[in-house]
């Protein structure tokens, strides 16, 4: 196996980036509320401080969150246990167990051998190997670094490889989200024109009832353009579509469209 370099990279350039905002911040910013249910901005890093930590080898807190009020799932239950165990913490705190685990975990991320990208364990979409879940872990840490942006209004790091890598992973889901959620009528291909930062176009075309991604569409029957910042936060549930919302533009099938925008969420 080759080491995932490129993931590797993707994930010290994010944790940089967060390191950079981060390290500014004041106790009010701390406590800002995202997008994330219930989360802070801290709670949103505590989150990623538990991720790495049990990665590398660290047991989890004996501690249990009172208020499970917004969890869906059992992961989502994990998380909070480890993020509730650090609510009576400072920002500062929670930042500086962020950078000692980061620190730890960039070491073994550029030291490692072949065998510790190759183990096999549970991801959160199912069986693979570590390197498998390195994608995730790329995506999930971009993610929470724009949520925490996006509460902050200090907007950043939109259009890095991380943000390409991410978006990649989003469309892997287009072809359910047009196809099952939208119920696009057989025979049909629509097109999703996400604008910038990150620039991409997809096809998706339903043929014998099922979508795939295609090259390209001559006559698509709906085209949605919106931006990447935007298409990220509807895929992620962060935020969710509304008629009239200004920021997506539609031709075509407008029922279509708004079966498909609906239906973004992917995020489990």
């Amino acid at each position: 196996m080759t080491r995932p370099t490129a993931l590797i990279d993707m994930l010290s350039d994010v944790w940089t980036s967060l390191d950079s905002l981060l390290v500014t911040l004041t106790e009010p910013q701390w406590k800002t509320m995202t997008e994330c249910p219930g989360w802070t901005v801290q709670d949103t890093l505590a989150h990623l401080v538990s991720s790495e930590k049990g990665l590398h080898g660290e047991p989890p807190t004996a501690h249990r969150a009172s208020d499970l009020s917004h969890v869906k799932n059992p992961i989502g239950e994990f998380n909070e246990h480890e993020i509730d165990a650090r609510r009576s913490q400072s920002g500062a705190a929670v930042f500086a167990e962020w950078r000692d685990i980061a620190a730890k975990r960039r070491h073994t991320l550029t030291t490692a051998g072949d065998d510790y990208f190759t183990r096999e364990m549970m991801t959160p979409t199912g069986p693979g190997t570590f390197a498998d879940f390195l994608h995730i872990r790329v995506m999930d840490a971009w993610v929470h670094e724009q949520d925490i942006r996006r509460a902050l209004n200090l907007p950043g790091n939109e259009s890095c490889a991380a943000a390409e890598h991410s978006l990649g992973r989003f469309a892997r889901s287009l072809p359910m989200v047009i196809g099952k959620r939208g119920k696009a009528p057989d025979g049909s291909t629509v097109t999703v024109r996400i604008t910038g930062p990150v620039v991409k176009t997809f096809h998706i075309a339903t043929n014998g009832g099922k979508a795939t991604h295609v090259d390209g569409a001559a006559n698509p029957a709906s085209s949605i353009s919106l931006d990447s910042n935007t298409y990220v936060a509807l895929c992620c549930g962060r935020q969710f579509w509304q008629p009239g919302d200004t920021r997506v533009t539609v031709e075509g099938d407008v029922e279509l469209a708004a079966r498909i925008l609906g239906g973004f969420n992917v995020m489990i």
